[in-house]
C-alpha cells in the first residue's frame, strides 16, 4: 500500500492496460507524481478567437471557429491531397491535408462548426492551413479559452493515439483524481519566505495555467523543491565544516614569507592570491578545511598548493601531496624542489617504484617528523606510511580517487582530522560545482599567469592533411615535440574512427626513423611500460607521441607545442579542452589541430568552433552544459538532459537558488537533523520516494 497518494500506479485512472505500459517504457512515468512532474515544455495561447480576416503577415498559430463548407479531394497520386473549405464571420478559407485522407474525410462533417488551430500559410497572396487541429464544436457552444499545454511524446506513443491533447486529457483526469489529497512537502516557513505557490496549486497552474505567470511560478516552485530536496541529500556534507574540530595553523611563518620574498621567480597572479587568502582563513578558523581549488591547466595551482603546504609547515605540521599517476607525481616532486632550491625543507617523494632501501629513511623521517613534505601516488596511503603530525592533504585531480583511498589518507592523524584542499584542472560551472562538490568551500584560479600565450586553435579537415604534416615537420625541427590524439586503442568500423595502433604505424610512415622517434600510449599497455613511454617523451628521446586520453592529465612537457586531435568531434568539449591543455605549457607558441571531417553540422560544428574562439576553461565547460545538458550531474561528462531528480532546476541559471537553499538546509540540518516533527513526513517520505529512484549525488570527501 503507498504511503501516499502521489505514489500509485496510473491504472488507479482506469487508464487502458496498454496505455499505462506505454507511458512506462516511453516516458518513465510509474506513478501518478511521474505524471504530475511530466511537464509541458510549451504553451500554445488559445485565450482568444481570430477571425479570418484579421490574418496579417504572420506564421504565429492562430485560433478560428468556423463552419465546413465543402470537402473534395484533388490532384492524383502522391499529389493527391484533401481540400476543404471553412466559413467563419468574416470570410471563406481552404484547409488542406496530404497525409491520412481517408481518416480525415470520415472525421469532418458538413455543416458542423469546428475550433480550427493552426498556423497560416500563404500561397497565391491567399491565406489558407495545412494540417490544423480540428474540434467539433457543438451548437451553442464557445470554445475554452484557455493556455493549451503542449507534451513531448514518442513516435511510438502517437502511434497508439497519445498526443499532446491525449497527455493534456490525461493530466487533468489525474489533477480531479488527487483534488484536496496532494500533500506539502516543503515547510511552510520556506513556502512563505520565498513566496512560493502550494505543491498543489503548482501542479494545477503548470498544467493548467491561466496565464503565462502561472507557469512561471509553477516553475519556480519546483525548482526550489528540487534543489532543496538535493542539498537535503547532501546535508551530511554541506554542515560538515560547522562541525568538525580542525588544526589552528594562524602562523605565517619564517619558510611562508622566505619563500614569498625570496624565492619566488614571479609574482602571484590576483587570482592566486585571493585563494591563499581563502585557504589561510579556513587553517586559522579552527575548523576543518574542505576546500576545492578550481584552475584552468596552466593556471599556477601548484603553486598556490606550495604556499599552503608551508603554511602548514611553518606551525608545525607536516603537509602531503597525492597524485593519480607517478609521471604527475614526479612532475609535482621535481616542480615543488626546484621551487624551494635550498630552503630548510625536506620533500620526499614516494611511489610504486620507490624501493625498500629508499622507502626506509622516507618512513622514517615521517615517523619522527623530519619530512616536512610527502609527495605520491597511491603509496602514500600504505599502512607502513605513518605521519608525526599530519595537518594539510592535497589531492590533485581528486575524481580520480576513489572514497575509501582518500578517507584511509587523511585518516593517517589520528589525533586530529587534517585540512583538505582537492585540486582539479576540469573548468566546472560554478553553480554545477556548488551541487557536485556538496562538502566543499570552492575557491576559482581564474586567470592565467602573466606571459602565458594562448594556444591557437583551428579546425581542419581530410584535404588539410599534407599541410599539417608539413607543419609538424617544421615544428619538430626547430626541436618541439607534437602529441597526436586518437579516440580508440582499437579499430572500430561501426564508429569509422581511426585507432591509436593504426595512426602509430601511420604516423611512423609518415615521419620515418632515424630523423623522428614516434612513440605510442595507451590504457591497455602495463604501467610499466607507460611510465617508461611518458618519460622517453618528458626527456625529449621521443619527440612524436601518439596517444590516446590517457595523456588528458599526465605530465607537463613545455617543450611540446602541438596537439593534433583526430575525430575531434567524438570528444566533449571539456576533454577537448583538457587535452588541448598538455601544450602551451612553456615560452614557444602552441598550436591544437582539431581534425574532423567535412560533413560535422549542427551543435558538432558549434562545439569545435567554441575551441576555436576561446582558451577559457570556465567559458567553454559553460557552453558544453548549455549544448549538451549536464547529465546526472554526478557524472560531469555525459550528454543529455537533466536526468534523474531534475525536472526544472537549472545549475546554469538557478546561482541564487542553489545558494539560498543551501543556507536553509544547512540551517534546518543544525536544530532538526533526523527531520522530527508532523509537519515534516511527508517530506521524509518524499525523499523515500526519490531516494528509490536516484541515488544521492554526492562527492564524499571522507
Amino acid at each position: 500500500m503507498p504511503s501516499s497518494l502521489l505514489e500509485s500506479s496510473l491504472s488507479v485512472l482506469r487508464l487502458a492496460p496498454k496505455l499505462v505500459q506505454a507511458l512506462q517504457t516511453e516516458l518513465g512515468i510509474y506513478s501518478l507524481e511521474d505524471l504530475l512532474m511530466y511537464a509541458p515544455f510549451r504553451y500554445n495561447d488559445r485565450t482568444k478567437v481570430t477571425f479570418y480576416a484579421q490574418i496579417q503577415n504572420t506564421t504565429t498559430p492562430v485560433q478560428l471557429v468556423a463552419t465546413l463548407e465543402h470537402i473534395a479531394y484533388s490532384g492524383e497520386g502522391t499529389k493527391k491531397r484533401l481540400e476543404a473549405q471553412f466559413r467563419d464571420p468574416s470570410g471563406v478559407f481552404q484547409v488542406l491535408f496530404f497525409k491520412g485522407h481517408q481518416y480525415i474525410y470520415k472525421q469532418l462533417s458538413i455543416g458542423t462548426r469546428y475550433v480550427l488551430w493552426g498556423r497560416p500559410s500563404l500561397f497565391m497572396h491567399t491565406y489558407n492551413f495545412v494540417h490544423p487541429e480540428l474540434e467539433p464544436l457543438a451548437e451553442g457552444r464557445s470554445p475554452n479559452l484557455a493556455l493549451e499545454p503542449v507534451y513531448e511524446v514518442t513516435e511510438k506513443l502517437k502511434r497508439q493515439y497519445v498526443h499532446s491533447r491525449r497527455m493534456m486529457q490525461i493530466q487533468g483526469t489525474c489533477l480531479r483524481f488527487l483534488a484536496g489529497r496532494i500533500e506539502e512537502i516543503l515547510p511552510q516557513y520556506i513556502l512563505d519566505k520565498y513566496h512560493l505557490l502550494s505543491r498543489a496549486d503548482a501542479f494545477l497552474r503548470l498544467h493548467f495555467p491561466r496565464q503565462m505567470s502561472d507557469a512561471d511560478n509553477a516553475r519556480l516552485r519546483f525548482k526550489y523543491e528540487e534543489w532543496f530536496c538535493l542539498q537535503l541529500e547532501q546535508a551530511e556534507f554541506l554542515v560538515r565544516d560547522t562541525q568538525v574540530r580542525g588544526i589552528v595553523c594562524s602562523r605565517v611563518g619564517e619558510l611562508f614569507n622566505s619563500f614569498y620574498k625570496e624565492h619566488l621567480a614571479f609574482s602571484l597572479t590576483e587570482a592566486q592570491k585571493r585563494v591563499l587568502r581563502d585557504i589561510h582563513a579556513d587553517m586559522k578558523s579552527g575548523r576543518q578545511m574542505n576546500r576545492l581549488l578550481q584552475g584552468d591547466v596552466g593556471s599556477g595551482k601548484t603553486l598556490v598548493a606550495l604556499f599552503s603546504l608551508l603554511l602548514a609547515v611553518d606551525n608545525g605540521l607536516q603537509g602531503c601531496l597525492m597524485a593519480p599517476t607517478e609521471i604527475l607525481a614526479t612532475q609535482h616532486y621535481r616542480s615543488i624542489c626546484r621551487m624551494l632550491g635550498d630552503m630548510p625543507v625536506r620533500v620526499e617523494l614516494l611511489t610504486g617504484s620507490t624501493t625498500q632501501k629508499e622507502r626506509r629513511p622516507i618512513h622514517e623521517g615521517l615517523r619522527d617528523g623530519a619530512v616536512n613534505i610527502l609527495i605520491g601516488t597511491h603509496a602514500l596511503i600504505e599502512d607502513e606510511v605513518v605521519f608525526h603530525n599530519l595537518g594539510l592533504v592535497i589531492v590533485d585531480e581528486q575524481h580520480r580517487f576513489g572514497v575509501a583511498q582518500r578517507a584511509k589518507l587523511w585518516g593517517k592523524n589520528p589525533e586530529i582530522l587534517p585540512h583538505i584542499l582537492v585540486m582539479s584542472a576540469t573548468p566546472i560551472p560554478r553553480t554545477l560545482a556548488l551541487t557536485v562538490y556538496a562538502g566543499l568551500d570552492i575557491s576559482v584560479i581564474d586567470e592565467l599567469p602573466v606571459g602565458r600565450k594562448p594556444i591557437e586553435t583551428r579546425i581542419l579537415h581530410e584535404n588539410q592533411r599534407e599541410q599539417l604534416y608539413n607543419f609538424l615537420r617544421q615544428e619538430m625541427a626547430q626541436g618541439h615535440q607534437v602529441y597526436v590524439v586518437y579516440p580508440l586503442v582499437n579499430e572500430s568500423e561501426a564508429l569509422d574512427l581511426k585507432s591509436v595502433t593504426e595512426g602509430y604505424e601511420r604516423m611512423g610512415e609518415v615521419f620515418p626513423a632515424p630523423q623522428y622517434r614516434v612513440g605510442m600510449l595507451h590504457g591497455q599497455m602495463p604501467a610499466a611500460e607507460k611510465e617508461e613511454v611518458m618519460r622517453a617523451f618528458a626527456s625529449g628521446a621521443v619527440n612524436l607521441l601518439v596517444a590516446t586520453t590517457v595523456i588528458e592529465v599526465g605530465v607537463d612537457v613545455p617543450n611540446a607545442t602541438v596537439i593534433v586531435i583526430e575525430d575531434a568531434q567524438r570528444f566533449g568539449l571539456t576533454q577537448l579542452h583538457q587535452l588541448r591543455g598538455r601544450v602551451g605549457r612553456g615560452a614557444e607558441k602552441s598550436y591544437c589541430f582539431l581534425m574532423t571531417k567535412y560533413d560535422i553540422q549542427g551543435t558538432t560544428r558549434q562545439r569545435l568552433q567554441i575551441m576555436e574562439k576561446t582558451n577559457d576553461g570556465f567559458k567553454i565547460a559553460e557552453a558544453d552544459l548549455q549544448l549538451r545538458g549536464p547529465g546526472e550531474l554526478g557524472g560531469l561528462m555525459q550528454s543529455g538532459k537533466e536526468g534523474g531528480a531534475f525536472s526544472f532546476a537549472s545549475a546554469l541559471e538557478d546561482t541564487d537558488i542553489i545558494q539560498a537553499m543551501r543556507t536553509e538546509v544547512r540551517e534546518l540540518y543544525r536544530v532538526n537533523p533526523m527531520l522530527e516533527g508532523k509537519e515534516y513526513e511527508p517530506l521524509c517520505a518524499f525523499m523515500a520516494r526519490r531516494g528509490k529512484k536516484t541515488n544521492p549525488i554526492i562527492v564524499k570527501i571522507g
